[in-house]
């Protein structure tokens, strides 16, 4: 769907559709290619929607993005540079129940939103045939949105990849509930644009299985590009079973405060390559980060020794990681698993007491 110098357009709803063997240019801008699409287009008249759903539909096979939107108007003090005169963010946008296979770049991407949410998609091979950055879900100049109850899988390649992203111009954004695993490009990137502001993102009870990046300066979670603001990263469990990756990396500024978390690298060893973030009360097995002057260093006793799925990463009984979580006063009262967060919490996604 295209919007060009329109202003307002109200109430689009696209529900049990299959799009698949969709050809397109390897570009995300002005006016990208893909499955499904809300474009907004033009310069005369401020334009936006208002009110989209897509739900409960399949994409397969096209190039290059799966779902998605994107607009001509997207500039404000978070991004100066953007394009046009004005931020119109669409708004009342509902990305739920999807399934999302083989496409050539990004699998879902919101750009210029506010108060979105996604949850409950299914991303199964992305950035197949990009020669650009893409991630699984991920928004660019958007605030206020909520992905939850997503699983990304067999993200493609290493320059970028990663199953979710904290872009440029992203505030208050939230990644709860979701699950990562078997992505060539890792779990996370954090990475704000040049000029902009990308301030009090929150990634919180999520779980990534065997998820990698082998090529620097990234890992299974990358914080790279401008510095974000007030960045945090809690109550995850993070495990790898590639020898190669780093658990967390960093290039430059970063922002990110990690707490609460459980890292576990590869029988081997996995490092932490991140001077920069502020790191507390976190587990670690098989790696280390000096910077956490409370850290937990023990094995997290997880269901099974070589997680393939999130129940493997349940905690049994004797735990290190059970009651030894700093409250986080979030509003958030349960976990992955659905159990009530006890006080004072667990480490990582598995509340279970």
């Amino acid at each position: 769907m295209r919007l060009t110098d329109h202003g307002v357009g109200s109430h689009y709803v696209v529900d049990g559709v299959d799009v698949h063997d969709v050809n397109g240019a390897d570009f995300k801008d002005p006016d990208p290619s893909g499955g499904i699409l809300f474009s907004v287009t033009g310069s005369a008249v401020p334009t936006r929607f208002d009110g989209v759903r897509i739900d409960d539909s399949t994409v397969r096979r096209t190039d290059r993005t799966g779902i998605g939107t994107s607009s001509s108007w997207g500039r404000r003090a978070e991004h100066p540079n953007g394009p046009g005169t004005s931020w119109e963010a669409i708004t009342g946008l509902r990305i739920q129940r999807n399934k999302v296979y083989d496409v050539g770049g990004d699998g879902v991407v919101v750009q210029t939103a506010k108060g979105a949410l996604v949850e409950h998609n299914y991303v199964n091979g992305f950035n197949m045939r990009s020669a650009g950055y893409n991630a699984g879900i991920w928004a660019w100049n958007s605030d206020n949105v909520i992905y939850q109850y997503n699983e990304v899988t067999g993200g493609h390649g290493t320059l970028d990849s990663m199953a979710y992203d904290i872009d440029g111009g992203n505030n208050r954004n939230v990644y709860q509930y979701n699950y990562s695993h078997d992505n060539e490009g890792g779990f996370l990137l954090i990475c704000n644009g040049a000029g902009m502001t990308t301030d009090g993102d929150r990634v919180r009870h999520n779980i990534s299985i065997n998820d990698r990046n082998t090529m620097s300066p990234y890992g299974v979670i990358s914080v790279v590009c401008a510095a974000t603001t007030d960045t945090r990263i809690y109550g995850n469990t993070i495990v790898t079973d590639e020898a190669n990756t780093a658990l967390v990396s960093d290039n430059g500024p970063t922002g990110v405060t990690f707490r609460n978390n459980i890292f576990v690298g590869a029988s081997g060893g996995s490092p932490i390559n991140d001077t920069r973030s502020v790191y507390e009360n976190n587990l670690y097995w098989r790696t280390a980060q000096p910077l956490d002057t409370s850290a937990l260093t023990a094995d997290p006793l997880f269901a099974s020794a070589s997680p393939t799925a999130p129940r493997d990463v349940r905690l049994r009984a004797g735990s290190p990681a059970l009651g030894t979580g700093i409250p986080v006063a979030d509003g958030i009262t349960r976990d992955y698993f659905g159990n009530r967060i006890p006080t004072p919490p667990n480490l990582g996604a598995d509340q279970d007491r």
